[in-house]
């Protein structure tokens, strides 16, 4: 898995890191075991300072999206449930009303965002696909 820091962005790369480590765990080119880079070797091929990389991957590691195994590296963590089904529907709809109401000042009609969520949802590795 390639990543890509863009220097030019506004947004830290400590974040553009996360988010497509996230991205490629959800999309399933990262899957669960799968090793990831060591924080030197990751830095030195992003030339990206080493505490940042350890950084995303200490963060990644508390969200439960990775783990690490004392002297074999960071891996992939299998997908857990470990917050209520009432919590997970709460994340869920908060997260949604962002989308949605990005979705409407764009313009967007219902039909339209509908449309676009299921082709985008086919892109993606559900834990039903494991």
């Amino acid at each position: 898995m390639e990543f890509q820091i863009d220097p030019g962005s506004r947004q830290p790369i400590y974040r553009q890191l996360t988010r497509q480590i996230c991205e490629a765990v959800a999309r399933g080119r990262l899957l669960p075991d799968q090793r990831l880079p060591s924080v030197r070797e990751l830095s030195r091929r992003l030339v990206v300072n080493p505490n940042t990389i350890a950084r995303v991957y200490t963060e990644l590691e508390r969200e439960g999206v990775l783990h690490t195994r004392p002297g074999l590296g960071v891996f992939v963590a299998a997908p857990r449930n470990d917050l209520s089904r009432k919590a997970r529907n709460e994340r869920l709809a908060a997260a949604l009303n962002r989308f949605l109401t990005e979705a409407v000042h764009l313009g967007f009609s219902a039909n339209e965002v509908v449309e676009t969520v299921q082709e985008q949802v086919r892109q993606f590795h559900w834990p039903d696909d494991l």
